[in-house]
């Protein structure tokens, strides 16, 4: 794993349109599910508050990540910029999942993210709540990785 500051671009001060370009890229990354590419938009000491979990550093996020998404199947993420502000952006999410007795949910939550100079994330909070759903009132329906381009957002799903 690297432990570089590779740039992720866009960098601070964000635009609408970049602030909402880093909500999409980090929406993609997650839909595919790998804890170690994930990590790498994270600075090496990144500080997380998740739930109740507070991980700190990329090989903690990556330890978190795993443990989540071998929790989490068949999950689908959509994001949406909230509000950004400099080198801070807020993010509103929903994603559905099932556990391994086959029981759906869905996740709703808000992140507060902010960033270095690099475009790496410093820190990230997330408030997430999870609400059981039937398999019938599930809203996400595309293959498993990226969310395709034509697939409705938070808004236009009335999330």
């Amino acid at each position: 794993m690297s432990t570089t500051h590779e740039p992720r671009p866009p960098f601070p001060p964000f635009t609408r349109e970049t602030a909402a370009q880093k909500v999409r890229m980090a929406e993609d990354a997650w839909n595919n599910r790998d804890p170690q590419r994930v990590a790498l938009a994270y600075t090496v000491d990144s500080r997380w508050r998740n739930r109740a979990e507070f991980p700190v550093g990329r090989e903690e996020i990556i330890e978190f990540l795993t443990r989540k998404w071998a929790k989490e199947l068949d999950y689908r993420l959509i994001k949406e910029l909230w509000a950004f502000d400099g080198n801070r952006i807020a993010v509103r999410f929903a994603y559905e999942w099932r556990d391994d007795s086959g029981n759906w949910f869905r996740s709703y939550g808000n992140e507060n993210w902010e960033f270095d100079e690099n475009g790496l994330m410093s820190r990230r909070y997330a408030s997430i709540n999870d609400l059981p759903i039937e398999e019938s009132e599930r809203k996400y329906h595309w293959p498993l990785g990226r969310r395709p381009d034509n697939h409705p957002g938070l808004g236009e799903l009335g999330l």
